[in-house]
């Protein structure tokens, strides 16, 4: 099992989201729990590898 963190909001009755790591790819559904297995495939193709220019938050220290 993996946890990833995303971020949702309500929006003229449609919930919408995107993952932290991922915040260029939203998606939406019509009830949260829709929203979260609309996120699932999300995460499963934009972590794959097999799509090609994604684009992907990361940190980096400087020291």
């Amino acid at each position: 099992m993996h946890t990833v963190k995303f971020v949702c909001w309500e929006e003229d009755g449609v919930w919408l989201g995107y993952f932290q790591d991922y915040p260029d790819y939203w998606t939406q559904g019509e009830t949260l729990e829709n929203l979260k297995e609309y996120l699932k495939d999300l995460y499963i193709d934009l972590s794959s590898g097999q799509l090609p220019g994604i684009r992907r938050v990361e940190e980096l220290v400087v020291t």
